[in-house]
């Protein structure tokens, strides 16, 4: 990595912190707007907040280029307003309708936009590695110095697609970022009783791909960590593996009754709330006011309140419309 890159990744001014600061706050709010909707049974279905993964996304995204790919989770609306995705397309995917970055057809897990190189948003655990992988080969083929960067959680460890994504990856020196977002619980099911090796890092060092384990609840450490990974694989054009040490502060999704964790762990690690924490180290330089923060909360409510009034007034996709881009088989 170049001393200019590192600088980068390590400095912190104003415009930046507020940057990050302001992006952390546009995906917990937006959360928090979300479930409100559910609760109004505007959005049905599953929904899976991102409440406390928010350095994770944002983080990542700053060592990201347009040109880069992103391929998500079902836990995918933080890494689609990080990557750039109006608030107004991923709220009108999750109320159905047309106007909805999938038209309504995906809605909260499958969020896709090709115009930003984003390629979902996958409901099955592991799906989107081997889609990563893919696209990865078709850069490497074409000579094209860019990442395919790919999330998903720890529960995807113990699926087939991720041996077999990191194998080829690794086989094949595939420019692949890979980001396992490891917050503890597959689901329902603790880390320690689901793999008999948690150190994930190591599993992917066992590909021979350079991996490391970074504090998913720093904003600025996450940012370094993927500007550096980043940066190899565009320069070696190889993988490389990021394990983000995070905590979801919500249940797995609306439908779940989190009985499987204590009261007592949540506050404890909510006491590692990104948000706060990144608050707390921008007043302690002197580098945002009460003012500022209240300026940020504003223009996020009112981008949220607008994403709302979109949602709502937006149209749901014609009965006509129904067997559009269905592929059919041909009668012999």
């Amino acid at each position: 990595m170049s001393t200019e890159a590192t600088a980068k990744a390590t400095t912190l001014d104003r415009d930046h912190g507020l940057r990050l600061l302001r992006e952390m706050l546009r995906i917990r709010r937006f959360e928090e707007r979300a479930a409100e909707q559910y609760s109004l049974a505007k959005i049905r279905g599953f929904l899976h907040l991102y409440i406390g993964e928010e350095a994770v996304a944002v983080g990542v995204m700053q060592a990201l280029t347009p040109n880069d790919a992103v391929v998500a989770t079902y836990r995918e609306h933080g890494h689609a307003l990080a990557r750039g995705l109006p608030a107004s397309s991923l709220m009108a995917e999750m109320f159905g309708k047309a106007s909805g970055c999938s038209r309504g057809r995906g809605g909260s897990m499958h969020f896709f936009d090709v115009s930003r190189r984003f390629y979902g948003g996958y409901a099955i655990v592991g799906g989107g590695l081997p889609i990563a992988v893919g696209l990865a080969l078709a850069d490497a083929m074409q000579g094209r110095r860019r990442v395919s960067a790919c999330f998903f959680g720890e529960g995807a460890v113990a699926e087939g697609e991720f041996h077999e994504s990191l194998n080829l990856a690794a086989l094949w020196k595939l420019p692949v970022l890979f980001l396992c977002e490891n917050n503890l619980y597959a689901m329902g099911t603790p880390i320690v009783q689901e793999l008999a090796v948690t150190d994930i890092a190591a599993r992917a060092r066992s590909y021979g791909i350079p991996a490391h384990a970074v504090d998913g609840m720093d904003v600025l450490e996450v940012e370094a960590a993927a500007r550096r990974a980043a940066d190899e694989v565009r320069e070696t054009g190889e993988p490389r593996f990021l394990e983000l040490r995070t905590y979801r502060f919500r249940a797995h999704s609306m439908a779940d009754p989190d009985l499987y964790r204590t009261k007592e762990e949540i506050e404890r690690w909510k006491r590692r709330d990104p948000i706060v924490l990144f608050e707390e180290r921008l007043r302690a330089a002197e580098l945002i006011s009460d003012g500022d923060l209240e300026e940020l909360e504003a223009a996020v409510a009112a981008e949220l309140d607008e994403a709302i009034a979109f949602a709502d007034a937006a149209p749901i996709e014609p009965v006509e419309d129904l067997l559009k881009d269905v592929t059919t088989p041909r009668s012999p």
